[in-house]
């Protein structure tokens, strides 16, 4: 398939296809749809190699992140490593930064090196139909954390590899109520992330369970970062009457959140208790130990780069959805209720 096919099939020049593919604002937005449009349907994607060298069996996986400066993606992308180095692939690693736009850039650049499948952790608001346009229907794809919005096309078929977030959340909001508290929040994340969603729902699930009603107030949304978990840390102690403890969207969140409470005067582990979502390393040595639902990141990556290459060997199974399951972790930072 060549640009020529797109541009007879549109009814335009092969010049303007180009333009499409790189981009050019000088391109009119209803030819851009048309061409994008006729690209999907063909299953066409930019190469710079060609056609023949796609045929070949490549030794290279694409790895993309959402966000390279958790340390839970850092210990997934070494697991990942570990997996396929021990099947002598590579790894291809990208970073969209939690923005759909420069994922859509790099899932491009690196189809250009025709790798023989593709993990991806994807930005929030991620969609089905963009991701599909931007790899094409032939490269095997394993989706991972965070659902893609929309419906597949037919024909697209990839897998999923996720967390049971909801048990996750139940199970760490259920010991806190067993500690005592009953004044519960929810801490970090974007309702509009599906890993968020699950985990809030686990966390009513329990609430509810205990016979409370959670209050809108209890949500406290921040990107899932421990720079504005810290900076967001007074929007737990402004409420009437305040938490006693919180239940974090993950790991990051929590220790930023620890943070910010003790630089307002209040003692993580004594007078307030919070819990996490993922164990990365360094919740085991924090101040104090965080108590976290253990997601193991650094096998998550082995088991997605294991369900990869079964996919790659295998192009013509079904779409699959492996949920992974998470357990509690209890440590320090989870003191009974005071009084």
């Amino acid at each position: 398939m060549t640009l020529n096919d797109i541009a007879r099939a549109c009814g335009v020049s092969r010049a303007t296809v180009s333009l499409v593919l790189r981009g050019s604002p000088l391109v009119h937005t209803d030819t851009r749809a048309l061409v994008e449009a006729e690209m999907l349907r063909q299953g066409y994607v930019y190469n710079r190699a060609a056609a023949n060298l796609r045929q070949r069996v490549s030794s290279a996986v694409a790895l993309v992140i959402n966000d390279l400066s958790n340390p839970f993606f850092a210990e997934f992308a070494a697991g990942v490593d570990e997996a396929l180095g021990a099947k002598g692939f590579v790894t291809l690693l990208g970073s969209s930064n939690e923005s759909p736009a420069r994922q859509r850039q790099v899932l491009g650049s690196l189809m250009e090196h025709h790798p023989a499948g593709i993990i991806l952790s994807p930005a929030e608001s991620s969609s089905v139909s963009d991701v599909e346009f931007s790899i094409g229907r032939q490269t095997p794809l394993l989706v991972f954390n965070r659902a893609l919005t929309g419906p597949a096309s037919a024909g697209f078929e990839y897998d999923f590899l996720g967390l049971d977030n909801r048990a996750g959340a139940r199970a760490a909001t259920g010991r806190l109520l067993a500690l005592g508290h009953r004044r519960i929040a929810f801490f970090g994340g974007h309702a509009s992330s599906s890993s968020c969603r699950e985990r809030r729902l686990g966390y009513q699930d329990a609430l509810r369970d205990a016979g409370i009603e959670p209050q809108a107030s209890w949500l406290i949304e921040t990107a899932p970062t421990r720079l504005e978990a810290n900076a967001r840390a007074d929007a737990l102690l402004v409420l009437d009457p305040a938490p006693t403890a919180a239940v974090c969207y993950n790991d990051a969140v929590a220790l930023g959140l620890m943070l910010g409470l003790v630089r307002l005067g209040r003692r993580p582990g004594t007078d307030f208790a919070i819990t996490g979502f993922d164990d990365i390393p360094e919740a085991a040595v924090g101040i104090p130990p965080l108590t976290t639902v253990s997601a193991a990141p650094r096998e998550r990556g082995r088991q997605a780069a294991e369900l990869l290459l079964q996919r790659a060997a295998t192009p013509s199974l079904p779409g699959r959805c492996v949920i992974a399951p998470v357990h509690l972790t209890e440590r320090e930072s989870t003191p009974a209720v005071a009084g």
